[in-house]
């Protein structure tokens, strides 16, 4: 197909591009704004019942893919014979995928005449699997970034286009972070898809020693062990924030209630037994940890709203001496 650039008409190359999160969506935008790339399919997941009502809702791709007019296919399983024939019948020069959600079969990391690529949100080897992003935060890395990766089959194994990194300060949040790789990624995508028309892409093997597993998250990875380090904590809470969140457990009459936390100051020369709660007041719940404690200030007790921990202790009065946990 031909798309017009600059008032000069340039032969498009065509694009399936295969993801389901929300951090895909400025590639994918990228990719339907250039002149060189002809979006010709969307692939994302099936839509998901979310809320109380568990109403059906789209991803966010999927949106905008139908906000601007381009086929969305939602197969069920991607290892499905009639799911593979599709995408083997658009005849793409090139598939994209960041954030999809299912594992590609042989078939259609084939489909593609020049290559089939990965935006993964993490500087491989470092971190492969489904939450890098968090992984690299509890961790404590001090960068990470996007990279475009040529798929293969095994989990993130492929190898590496190019990288591009971004810093992670001390006042990231799982979200934060998120966003910010949102734009590398569209960035990134940008800087490999010319070289790989031009035949000029290179192929990094990865170095398999230095990887590690960032598996799905679950609720109950972001429950708090006050005997770790204030430190850790705080790793904890950005890394989990804003979900699955970092959690404790608040005793009540009735029963303990999770109360989630979204940000915390870890405090020094603190002794006491992990999880007591010092003190109570408009700055927040000073609770205790390993050699010293942190100030909760942003939290969440189940079945009420996020709310400075100030606003929350005038109305839940919580006695110091409490042990959380």
């Amino acid at each position: 197909m031909r798309g017009e650039y600059g008032g000069l008409m340039v032969e498009q190359m065509r694009v399936i591009f295969m993801g389901t999160g929300e951090i895909g969506v400025p590639a994918l935008t990228w990719l339907l704004d250039s002149p060189e790339w002809e979006v010709v399919a969307v692939v994302s997941q099936p839509d998901k019942p979310v809320g109380r009502k568990q109403e059906l809702r789209a991803s966010a791709i999927k949106q905008l893919a139908i906000e601007r007019g381009v086929p969305v296919l939602q197969p069920v399983k991607m290892r499905a014979p009639e799911a593979v024939a599709e995408i083997v019948a658009w005849h793409a020069e090139v598939i994209v995928v960041m954030a999809y959600g299912q594992i590609l079969p042989k078939a259609v990391l084939a489909a593609a005449r020049l290559a089939c690529l990965n935006l993964h949100a993490s500087l491989l080897p470092r971190w492969r699997g489904a939450a890098p992003i968090q992984a690299a935060i509890e961790a404590g890395d001090r960068a990470s970034g996007v990279t475009v990766m040529y798929m293969a089959e095994g989990l993130d194994t492929g190898d590496i286009l190019l990288m591009r990194e971004t810093p992670i300060t001390d006042t990231d949040t799982g979200g934060s972070l998120h966003d910010r790789l949102a734009g590398v990624a569209a960035a990134a995508l940008a800087e490999a898809l010319p070289l790989v028309a031009a035949g000029r892409a290179p192929r990094i093997p990865q170095d398999e020693a230095l990887s590690n597993y960032a598996p799905k998250l679950s609720r109950e990875n972001g429950l708090i062990d006050w005997k770790a380090t204030p430190a850790q904590i705080d790793l904890r809470i950005r890394a989990m924030n804003p979900w699955p969140a970092a959690h404790t457990f608040l005793p009540t009459p009735a029963a303990p209630r999770q109360l989630k936390i979204f940000a915390g100051l870890p405090q020094g020369n603190v002794s006491a037994s992990p999880g007591e709660v010092l003190r109570a007041d408009g700055q927040g719940l000073l609770v205790a940890a390993q050699g010293g404690a942190v100030l909760l200030t942003d939290i969440q007790l189940e079945g009420k709203r996020r709310m400075n921990a100030g606003e929350f202790l005038r109305g839940h009065p919580i006695v110091p001496g409490t042990i959380l946990g």
